[in-house]
C-alpha cells in the first residue's frame, strides 16, 4: 500500500478508503492462518496456582515446549 500524504485533515477525510483487491474470504483465511502459526496448540486445563516464580516459569516452560 502506498503511502499518502495530505496538507490538512480536511484533505484527509476526503480523499478516498482504499480497498482490498483480494476477495474477503481469502483475506480471513490468511488471517486465521497467520494465528495459528504464532497461537499456542496445547492449553492446560484448570487453574494452576504456583507457590515461588521458578515454579511457575517451568510450567509455562513445559507447555510451550510442545508447540
Amino acid at each position: 500500500m502506498a503511502v499518502q500524504k495530505f496538507r490538512s485533515i480536511e484533505d484527509m477525510n476526503k480523499a478516498p478508503l482504499p480497498e482490498s483487491q483480494e476477495p474477503p474470504f481469502e483475506r480471513f483465511l490468511r488471517h486465521c492462518a497467520r494465528w495459528w502459526a504464532i497461537a499456542p496448540k496445547h492449553y492446560p486445563r484448570g487453574v494452576f496456582k504456583f507457590r515461588t516464580i521458578e515454579e511457575a516459569q517451568k510450567a509455562r516452560e513445559k507447555y510451550s515446549s510442545r508447540t
